[in-house]
């Protein structure tokens, strides 16, 4: 007997309710696009995805209209092991906090254009399966323990090749306790494997939770073009080696925290905060057989090409009652540092250090930075259309001292060629592909 070929065509299904939602889930076949009608949807279990679509015929779920369908309740939305090339668009989740999921077994599936604004303890989404985009989305409003954005993994190792970009993050007042951070990449026990995946153009506004914004556990992952604005909480590589932070934009935040091994941090630009950069004293070090859970001594760590205006505090390292281990290794090098305070201020153990090619003005003083590692010039400075101070053209003084290779774009995303500058913008008419961002460029109505 012959089957019907046209009982497997995708097609496009409107649905008026969770239940014919569901059933239309567990039917749909590749390049199926399912329509919620607009209205507000309260859920008692979660609507599960298991359904498998394709890369050239993925199934769509997604709202009438963007922002039109509004899912609440005590349930969520839960993608789980086997589905593979979903799409979730225009929702706005007001249910419960800690039931939206992209459960382990999944991949390739987008959640875009969402709107979260789910209600009590617990994540806003969390992610443990592979291969997934997050993007165009808006986090908003949050007031209990919990993130908008929770990665795990399964057994020791995290979540891989992430793509999360574009979403924006905004309104997440003080908590008590720890748990509470913006996002968190992953846990210490995942902190030694590698996640390969990227964490670009976010915006973070009024962000506070606890003291850590962006608290990245693990391995291999690559943080460039976001922008933090106006939050109380620090972006901190806590626990991990080997991530990238590059291109991105802080402003009146306290900046960057480091831990860990083999980062490189450059072409980061600073502005009105305090710290800028904050070189971790390590407790212990892991390599030697200390706990996952420890704050790991920062070694051979790169600091370069990074550019701080009129930051309190520049770059530091704290000290550790008791008396930390410090950092070793630490190169700090081509950074261009106007105004504030010391430019550097050790307060620790700083065991072999690389100090190269820094320029200092109208700060309080070099403060750690050795005779010969810096000179005093005026870099011209003047603030561009997206309000971000920026070199006025090439200038032969402030070409860069030593061999970086590793530096390979600056804060607008241009490819960075000779002869190299300090500070993270370079004289280019390479098209900009990065700036500073605001609301409009991020979040569900961005696209």
């Amino acid at each position: 007997m012959l089957s019907n070929p046209a009982a497997s065509f995708a097609k496009t299904i409107t649905v008026a309710s969770l239940a014919e939602l569901q059933k239309a889930i567990d039917n749909a076949v590749a390049g199926d696009v399912i329509l919620l009608k607009n209205g507000v949807y309260t859920t008692t279990d979660n609507i599960v995805v298991k359904s498998k679509g394709t890369a050239a015929k993925p199934i769509t779920i997604a709202a009438e209209t963007i922002a039109g369908a509004e899912i609440n309740g005590t349930g969520g939305l839960s993608i789980q092991n086997p589905a593979t090339y979903v799409i979730i668009r225009g929702f706005k989740f007001t249910n419960a906090s800690g039931k939206n999921e992209i459960a382990a077994g999944s991949s390739f599936c987008q959640w875009t254009r969402n709107i979260f604004e789910t209600v009590g303890e617990g994540n806003y989404l969390s992610i443990i399966g592979n291969d997934h985009q997050v993007d165009y989305n808006t986090f908003q409003n949050k007031n209990a323990l919990g993130k908008f954005i929770g990665v795990r993994g399964v057994g020791k190792q995290i979540a891989e090749r992430l793509w999360i970009h574009h979403n924006y993050f905004h309104n997440f007042s003080k908590q008590t306790g720890n748990g509470a951070e913006a996002v968190q990449f992953g846990l210490s026990g995942f902190s030694l494997s590698s996640s390969n995946s990227v964490f670009e153009y976010n915006l973070f506004e009024n962000c506070e939770g606890e003291n850590e914004l962006l608290s990245v556990k693990s391995s291999a992952v690559t943080i460039r073009y976001n922008t933090v604005r106006d939050c109380k909480a620090q972006m901190t590589l806590r626990h991990g080696n080997f991530d990238k932070v590059y291109g991105n934009y802080f402003t009146k935040t306290p900046g960057l925290r480091i831990f860990g091994d083999d980062h490189i941090i450059y072409s980061n630009y600073f502005e009105d905060c305090n710290v800028a950069i904050n070189i971790g004293n390590g407790g212990a070090e892991v390599a030697d057989g200390a706990p996952l859970t420890s704050h790991d001594r920062p070694d051979r760590i790169l600091i370069a090409f990074n550019t701080l205006v009129n930051n309190k505090n520049n770059i530091s390292l704290t000290p550790r009652t008791p008396i930390g281990l410090g950092a070793t290794s630490v190169t700090i090098a081509n950074n261009l540092i106007q105004g504030g305070e010391d430019a550097v201020s050790i307060n620790g153990p700083f065991a072999n250090p690389k100090w190269e090619g820094n320029v200092i003005y109208k700060v309080k003083g070099p403060g750690s930075i050795p005779e010969g590692a810096y000179k005093i010039l005026d870099p011209k400075l003047v603030r561009n259309a997206t309000g971000t101070f920026h070199l006025q053209g090439a200038n032969p003084a402030l070409n860069v001292v030593g061999d970086y290779p590793l530096i390979t774009v600056d804060m607008d995303g241009q490819v960075r060629k000779q002869p190299l500058q300090v500070g993270a913008d370079q004289i280019s008419k390479a098209p900009v592909v990065a700036r500073i961002l605001t609301p409009e460029l991020v979040g569900y109505k961005a696209k």
